[in-house]
């Protein structure tokens, strides 16, 4: 039945749930919203829009979810936990925890239509946790932003006709620096890629930050604002802009990965590497910690628990079908994972060759190390064309930050939004991308990929699974499972099953929480560089 039925109003007291200790708000704020949502007579400023076709939707949730995680997190945690064996626990996450919280958050963003900061209104004791959200959300964004701000900087630098990280420039002079074609290499020397990852690029000094965070390095800084102005173009208009984006920051990185994984297959010593991946250690299924791991990597992969969800659910027509979605989404983001995997993989077992070495002894991290240094090292040693690989492998790593960029910044902006209807969006959008630029400049600096780490976990890990914990809670134990189920039947016209029940109800409030203590308990000390943080907080 549509929301704005008048059959609606003659069985209203029968549609209300009776549990009303939360839910009054909800209800009359939901009934005063629908007066306003978009239609052809009411297509005022301050009404709220909605997607121009599903599809743009659905990219747009595909572009969130897929990021650089997926590229660079995805294959060194699978290979770490237990090479194939890691896609049993990862997929029984996948099915239990992660695509559970996907659905949840889809349902109430779609049928509230607000963001992730007012949609908890439906219990206003817990609405701290939306604005909670939100700050997460912003740490996540100002530090993925100065992350494509890197990838832009190779990008740019990928136009030269001898690849700059191919050879030791003068930057190197003081360092046992060794060229992709030496032979005459000792174990204290570093690639010509390290070092100029970490003494052209991020121009770290070794004292880490003892000595201070030191200038930001300008061409970095001038490619941090080269980024913020792409997700101000991306997110001004609002979902008519960002729908139209997602087409391209959706689907080109898979044209990108596609021709990586064909090139890399050629390549002597491709599927000894694809091998180390997917070579299965059961053994490993035994230890708590690559549970654990696939948690991790499953919640985050899928961007549940902050809020990018909720938001752009919120956008949709009241009785869109994101039952479809979320099966769809979470089988393109594992997936999506697995390719990118054997497509590292491929080109990391080349790199092992060539260096007659293991390949576990060439691949030392995941993240930016694996990234901006592994894998520029393999391009490198291309013999046909490595400039062209390196300018679409740099622009699809950009490309996967602008689509989780953006869906992250659109979350900050619609609970601003949200808040202030007066102010016209590409203003709002303006102040955001503007104070995250300024805040960005941070990680510019030397110091700035320690700041990163720190921001990551303290900012960013632990608010998150806090928040989940709290998000879950409230909304199973509260609001209750019952009701959100007969909210669910009311906009989908379909049953909740007794799987989504379980997963809501019993199993997500009882193991986040467990999962939480353990990170706290468990968590191995922070360090980047060979530098170990304070391990007390940990």
């Amino acid at each position: 039945m549509p929301p704005h039925s008048p059959e609606l109003e003659d069985d209203e007291s029968e549609a209300k749930p009776a549990n009303y200790f939360c839910m009054q708000s909800w209800y009359i704020s939901l009934r005063q919203f629908q007066e306003v949502t978009v239609t052809p007579e009411n297509d005022d400023e301050n009404s709220r829009a909605q997607w121009d076709t599903p599809i743009e939707f659905l990219l747009s949730c595909v572009a969130m979810s897929v990021g650089l995680g997926n590229i660079w997190r995805f294959p060194f945690t699978a290979y770490q936990n237990g090479g194939g064996a890691f896609l049993i626990p990862y997929i029984c996450v996948l099915l239990f925890i992660g695509k559970p919280l996907y659905y949840m958050e889809l349902c109430i963003g779609q049928f509230a239509s607000r963001g992730s900061g007012k949609v908890w209104e439906m219990c206003p004791a817990m609405q701290g946790i939306g604005y909670g959200q939100a700050m997460a959300t912003w740490v996540v964004l100002t530090y993925y932003v100065s992350i494509m701000a890197v990838a832009a900087y190779y990008f740019f630098a990928s136009f030269q006709s001898v690849l700059p990280w191919a050879v030791c420039g003068d930057w190197a002079n003081h360092l046992n620096c060794a060229e992709p074609d030496e032979t005459n290499v000792t174990h204290s020397s570093i690639s010509s890629s390290q070092a100029y990852f970490i003494h052209e690029v991020l121009e770290e000094d070794s004292e880490g930050l003892a000595s201070g965070l030191g200038a930001p390095e300008w061409k970095l800084t001038l490619c941090l604002l080269f980024s913020w102005i792409l997700i101000f173009v991306v997110i001004c208009k609002g979902v008519q802009s960002s729908g139209k984006a997602a087409y391209f920051t959706a689907l080109f990185p898979y044209f990108v990965l596609l021709i990586l994984l064909i090139r890399g297959c050629t390549l002597t010593g491709a599927w000894t590497g694809i091998w180390y991946f997917l070579k299965p250690q059961w053994a490993r299924l035994l230890e708590p910690k690559v549970w654990f791991e696939a948690i991790g990597q499953c919640f985050f992969s899928l961007s549940v628990g902050f809020g990018p969800i909720i938001t752009m659910a919120s956008y949709n027509q009241f009785q869109h079908n994101v039952h479809r979605d979320v099966t769809i989404i979470s089988i393109t983001d594992t997936c999506t994972s697995l390719l990118a995997g054997v497509t590292i993989f491929a080109i990391l077992g080349h790199l092992a060759h060539n260096l007659d070495k293991e390949v576990a002894d060439v691949i030392t991290s995941g993240g930016t190390s694996l990234a901006f240094v592994s894998y520029p090292d393999v391009l490198t040693r291309f013999t046909f064309a490595p400039q062209f690989f390196a300018v679409i492998f740099f622009l699809m790593l950009f490309t996967l930050g602008i689509g989780s960029g953006t869906g992250l910044a659109s979350s900050v902006v619609t609970i601003l939004c949200d808040d202030f209807p007066l102010i016209k969006k590409w203003i709002i959008a303006l102040i955001v991308c503007t104070i995250g630029f300024l805040c960005g400049i941070f990680y510019m600096t030397p110091q700035g990929q320690s700041i990163l780490v720190l921001m990551d976990y303290y900012g960013c890990v632990i608010p998150i699974l806090l928040f989940a914990i709290f998000e879950i809670i409230t909304i199973s134990w509260i609001y209750g499972v019952n009701n959100l189920c007969r909210d669910i039947e009311f906009m989908l016209e379909r049953k909740t099953n007794y799987y989504w029940k379980f997963c809501w109800a019993i199993l997500i409030p009882i193991i986040l929480p467990i999962i939480f203590i353990y990170r706290l308990a468990a968590g191995e000390p922070l360090e980047y560089a060979g530098v170990v943080f304070s391990t007390g907080a940990n």
